[in-house]
């Protein structure tokens, strides 16, 4: 039976019709027959408890196509975004507006991970604490207090004054390792707890990926009590769940919380007569260790392999030492565990931090061996930033075949040690199908070349209903494709400056109002350099908050925003302030990503293409978000500007132009002016 015989069918088209309640609770409301066929999608796998991929270019009005079902089905629905600021928007601004004009009282609820919560618990803790390492951390602190007098739902984005990145949350939220769960005396007024039984209640739960897939991962985010009464699921922005998915079905350690749990141990002694004796040293001792394995891997690259950190003679070492300082620990408190929740907590932490850093070395269950099964397949041959990405072979000493890539990587400091899977389909089609449950995926870029195969494949999505919708809008009119004529290949040395001599008659053209996307911090840089002094602000990625750049560019009317490759998704910058968006390079990934290398080896000795099968598609998909940058509303105009002669040069350039909206194609820098003088 079609959706449209169906009741949910008919009353989807009807509420996003000509004269429809949305029509008119809505201004600027208008029927798209693209947004009611993709509702009308939606519905129809809602009712016959399918899976549906489905592209949707911008301006279709996709989140209103999937929203409008999911309140008028009825059924338990989950909706996931990319991020925690795509849900606040979708919580706090689209989803009323709908519900509100379909009159419709279904109980809807935000829920985030837990670490978006105040822990008073924790709060309390740090009161007093020498935790603190300026005057500005204090009164922050003191500012967390006092609104935790005032909050109804802990949130912490509600402290806007408070950046995402600020040292003073992890000491006022807690994680699945350190709470305290029903022994935790603010348990009855935990905010996390309140949180998860108004999503139990709701009709409609809106979170992120992450936390939908720490859930699926059985991560404890809280949440698990949760998914199994859904019937259906929509994940928005999907194209970002297989990489996502890749950290959640692995496990990691940090330094950091190593460094949390050896200063909370010590915190709990205040409670227990005796017991700093006995815990301040090793506590000492395992954030030493901590500080001298970062210290160790000071000389490596900032991202590799484990075997690569384990072949440093100096490094071994301090890794053992860290082993040791967390088996002290953890034996250090194993005796106290009767005397207070929170010792029983940090034993518990220890001995699972201990078990992951064992099973990252490949030691399992050992304390002091040295043997490793890094569980790395890599290939011998490195791709040069800029080059082709061609078939390698094999390296002979590559481990056989292995299910995860154990890696690391250095932050100025600290460090991360993960664990990642190769292949993350198999458990997310598990998860998808244990569930009995509608699934619909949804994106602006999901599709290479018109096909879903990449996408499904990465989800293990082997039987699904597909619907392509490009963006509606008069491409002919509102925008045009320019491919600069002469410029060197990518890796030429010379390929930078030529890139701007290319770039500046455009910019005079548009009078600035540009977005200019690196593949590389480095292009950014000298980019900036070259056009310092220009006509034009300029707006350089790194020097402000994200938000704050953001802002500053919309303002000032006819800014340059140099960016990478963050800026090429999430960005919303619609009107006259942002003209014309340039790619420098294809956006392949780069060559030397542990976890990428090693993927492409296996699909290689599967008898697949790494090329065709995955550093492509994956391009593609990466292009596309950058250039869905540029229109944004049917008012918009702009110029996309690539760079890259291998777009012409290479056979697989016109998959990737097949990929785009089907904007019109210029070589000619006049035809670009013209554009320009015609608005």
């Amino acid at each position: 039976m079609a959706a449209t015989d169906t009741r949910l069918g008919r009353a989807v088209r009807e509420a996003l019709g000509e004269g429809s309640p949305l029509a008119q609770a809505l201004p600027g409301f208008r029927p798209r027959p693209a947004q009611q066929r993709l509702a009308v999608a939606v519905a129809d796998a809602f009712e016959r408890r399918e899976v549906l991929l489905a592209e949707a270019g911008t301006g279709t009005g996709k989140t209103y196509a999937y929203l409008v079902p999911a309140l008028l089905s009825g059924m338990k629905t989950i909706v996931s975004t990319g991020t925690r600021a795509l849900q606040d928007q979708l919580y706090l601004r689209d989803l009323p507006r709908v519900r509100d004009a379909l009159g419709i009282g279904l109980k809807t609820a935000l829920l985030k991970g837990r670490a978006n919560y105040l822990c008073r618990y924790r709060m309390e803790q740090a009161k007093g604490e020498p935790r603190f390492t300026s005057r500005e951390q204090i009164s922050q602190f003191q500012r967390v207090v006092a609104w935790s007098g005032r909050t109804r739902s802990g949130d912490m984005s509600e402290m806007e004054s408070l950046a995402e990145d600020s040292p003073l949350l992890p000491l006022v939220t807690s994680t699945a390792d350190n709470c305290l769960g029903t022994e935790c005396p603010f348990w009855s007024e935990c905010f996390v707890v309140q949180a998860r039984q108004r999503a139990q209640a709701a009709d409609l739960v809106v979170v992120n990926h992450h936390l939908l897939l720490a859930d699926l991962a059985l991560k404890q985010e809280g949440f698990g009590e949760i998914l199994p009464g859904a019937q259906a699921f929509i994940v928005d922005e999907a194209h970002q769940l297989p990489e996502l998915a890749a950290q959640f079905f692995g496990e990691g350690l940090g330094a950091r919380p190593l460094v949390e749990l050896a200063r909370d141990a010590i915190a709990e002694c205040k409670e227990v007569p005796g017991a700093l004796a006995a815990v301040q040293q090793p506590a000492r001792d395992l954030e030493q260790a901590a500080r001298a394995l970062r210290a160790a891997m000071d000389n490596l690259p900032l991202r590799g392999t484990a075997w690569r950190a384990l072949d440093e003679v100096d490094i071994e070492p301090a890794f053992h030492g860290l082993v040791q300082s967390l088996a002290n620990l953890r034996d250090a408190v194993a005796p106290l565990r009767q005397a207070a929740p929170g010792f029983d907590a940090c034993h518990v932490r220890a001995q699972d931090q201990l078990g992951r850093l064992q099973r990252w070395l490949g030691e399992e269950g050992e304390t002091g061996s040295g043997s490793r099964s890094d569980g790395v397949c890599l290939a011998s041959q490195k791709t040069l930033p800029g080059s082709e990405p061609d078939p390698v072979s094999p390296d002979p000493v590559s481990p056989p075949d292995s299910v995860s890539v154990h890696w690391y990587e250095l932050t100025p400091r600290g460090f991360r040690l993960q664990r990642t899977p190769l292949d993350v389909a198999a458990p997310l089609r598990a998860h998808r199908e244990a569930s009995n449950a509608a699934w619909v995926f949804t994106s602006a870029t999901l599709a290479v070349a018109g096909r879903f195969d990449h996408v499904a494949q990465r989800l293990g999505v082997e039987h699904a209903r597909e619907l392509l919708e490009p963006s509606p809008f008069d491409w002919d009119r509102q925008a045009l494709c320019y491919l600069p004529k002469g410029l060197p290949e990518p890796a030429s040395r010379d390929f930078g400056m030529a890139l701007l001599d290319a770039l500046r008659p455009v910019l005079e053209a548009s009078g600035g109002r540009a977005f200019l996307l690196f593949a590389s911090h480095r292009a950014l840089r000298e980019a900036a350099e070259a056009l310092q002094g220009g006509p034009w602000p300029l707006f350089v990625q790194g020097t402000e908050p994200r938000h704050v750049l953001l802002q500053r560019f919309r303002e000032s009317g006819n800014g340059v925003l140099l960016g990478t490759a963050s800026f090429r998704e999430g960005v919303d910058v619609a009107g006259d302030a942002l003209s014309v968006v340039v790619i420098d390079k294809l956006p392949f990934a780069a060559p030397d990503d542990p976890v990428f290398e090693a993927r492409l080896d296996a699909i290689r000795r599967a008898g697949g293409n790494p090329f065709r099968d995955e550093q492509l598609p994956q391009a593609v998909i990466a292009l596309k978000q950058g250039a869905g940058r540029l229109i944004r509303t049917e008012t918009d105009r702009g110029v996309l500007v690539l760079c890259d002669p291998r777009l012409l040069g290479k056979t697989y350039g016109r998959t990737f132009l097949e990929s785009l909206p089907p904007l019109p194609i210029t070589r000619e820098v006049k035809d670009v002016q013209a554009f320009f003088a015609d608005n």
